[in-house]
């Protein structure tokens, strides 16, 4: 008589099959390196077209895009916040650098610095 030998799929404590549970974790591994790439890319993108106005701030620029991905991570779609998010605190820092170029020609002193 031949012995047939059947596939078991083992179970966790909870009883769910482990062979799923690997292919969900799979794909949500997968989903997640799909959501990096993508901000990674919006975030260089945003940093070339951003770095020639703030070519003395590079520093500052890079802290803000960190910051607009940290942000952006601790919601449901980080993909999609970060861009908007980045584009307005590189404005931001235009604005501040700006005005940092603004006082320090209207005064004598922050100009002897510069």
């Amino acid at each position: 008589m031949k012995r047939e030998h059947m596939k078991l799929e083992r179970t966790n404590e909870k009883g769910e099959r482990k062979g799923r549970g690997r292919a969900f974790g799979k794909a949500c591994a997968a989903s997640c390196q799909k959501v990096l790439t993508q901000i990674s890319a919006a975030k260089a993108a945003i940093f070339t077209e951003s770095h020639q106005v703030l070519r003395e701030q590079e520093h500052l620029l890079r802290l803000a895009l960190n910051e607009a991905e940290a942000v952006a991570g601790q919601t449901l779609y980080p993909q999609l916040l970060f861009p908007a998010l980045a584009r307005e605190k590189v404005q931001a820092l235009i604005t501040w650098e700006a005005r940092q170029q603004a006082v320090r020609r209207a005064s004598p002193i922050f100009a002897a610095r510069a």
